[in-house]
């Protein structure tokens, strides 16, 4: 009987023990469980902080280029030597595009306000009066009228002719300096050219340098070398539209030569039928 019941205690302390070690067990499980889910809680949080801190970092940093550091670096990248020579033609031709059509503008003239007051001025002074009309008026126009008025005495016939003469004379300085522009239309895209067979020249000696094609070292030589090419693509395009401005406005002065030369003719017959 006491030997059944020292067996029943030990079967309690055993089964009390167990349980007891048992119950630590999972109680250290479910703390290590605990920190290992804090743990990765954290590491999970710690890069979406991070994305997040990038995220909210990137628009601070990237801010968007100007125009202008566009094209400075574009400039900067194509090389200075021809992109500096292609600017060049680009200032050298936009000054003289610019004085021709200074030039032009004053030597626009009111035709049928010129024609007008030499008509009067035959009719009231004669051909003196008329001439002295025309030296007062600015304009290839008004010299025309000077010329041919001062060959009255000779003649009609000589008229025509010193007027047709001398509009030749006119035309020629009206047309001044167009050659110039005409020149760097040319100049610029040739330079470009120029400068991107270099470049490419460039890129492959040093491509045999590195005696490996690289995508990258290929891509980048090409690039700088076509910068080239574009700026002078865009010089000859800007100077061409200034090109043909001039080119139309000197047709206009020069129609407008003509007509007024036959309506001079004109009058001056009608002064001399009068007589």
């Amino acid at each position: 009987m006491k030997q059944l019941f020292t067996l029943m205690m030990l079967a309690g302390v055993f089964t009390f023990s167990s349980v007891n070690a048992f119950a630590q067990d999972s109680t250290d499980v479910a703390s290590d469980s605990t920190v290992v889910e804090a743990d990765s809680a954290a590491l999970e949080e710690e890069p979406a902080v991070a994305i997040a801190e990038e995220i909210t970092e990137e628009p601070q940093e990237e801010t968007e280029a100007t125009f202008h550091q566009i094209v400075k670096e574009q400039f900067i990248d194509g090389g200075p030597t021809f992109m500096g020579i292609v600017l060049l033609c680009l200032i050298l031709g936009l000054a003289v595009a610019i004085e021709r059509i200074i030039h032009l503008n004053l030597a626009t003239t009111n035709v049928k306000k010129l024609l007008a007051n030499v008509e009067s001025a035959l009719a009231s002074g004669g051909v003196e009066a008329a001439k002295e009309v025309c030296r007062n008026t600015r304009g290839p126009v008004a010299s025309i009228f000077v010329q041919g008025m001062m060959r009255m005495s000779e003649g009609i016939e000589m008229v025509e002719k010193s007027i047709i003469a001398y509009g030749s004379v006119e035309m020629g300085k009206l047309e001044k300096g167009m050659v110039w522009i005409s020149l760097f239309i040319s100049l610029a895209p040739m330079l470009g050219f120029m400068g991107t067979v270099i470049g490419m020249i460039g890129a492959f000696d040093a491509i045999a340098e590195a005696g490996d094609v690289s995508p990258s070292l290929v891509a980048g030589g090409i690039k700088v070398a076509l910068l080239t090419t574009v700026g002078g693509l865009i010089v000859a395009v800007i100077l061409q539209l200034f090109y043909n401005y001039l080119v139309s406005k000197i047709d206009s002065l020069v129609n407008s030569m003509e007509d007024a030369s036959i309506s001079l003719v004109d009058m001056l017959v009608k002064h001399n039928l009068s007589k």
